[in-house]
């Protein structure tokens, strides 16, 4: 059994990975972001995943199905599955954050802090 229990403000705070996987399980993936100032995500969609995000730190817009919202630091979102979307870092640090997909987007292995059980 894997399992994951770790700080995910500091994870998060700490990550510089444009994209870090921490954990992937049979049902859910869960994922860190830092986005450099001034720079997205680019447009996207998963036609079979939700997706949360939640933001730990920066502000910027979600660009979600040609709506712009606002995002700031302690703000969650749900994309849809097959909504298209982007986020954009409009602060002048890195926007820090986390996503979890459901089903998992990628079946790689977790690049860290993910613990197997014996």
């Amino acid at each position: 059994m894997k399992r994951f229990l770790e700080d995910i403000e500091t994870l998060a705070a700490k990550n510089k990975d444009v994209r870090r996987v921490l954990y992937t399980g049979a049902h859910l993936q869960l994922v860190l972001m830092s986005i450099e100032p001034g720079t997205e995500t680019g447009e996207d969609v998963h036609p079979e995943h939700d997706q949360f995000f939640r933001v730990e730190a920066g502000r910027g817009e979600l660009v979600l199905g040609g709506d712009r919202l606002p995002l700031k630091t302690n703000d969650a979102a749900i994309v849809p599955a097959g909504a298209y979307h982007n986020v954009i870092n409009t602060c002048e640090k890195p926007m820090k954050l986390f996503m979890i997909y459901a089903p998992p987007h990628d079946l790689a292995p977790a690049q860290a802090t993910t613990k197997d059980a014996k």
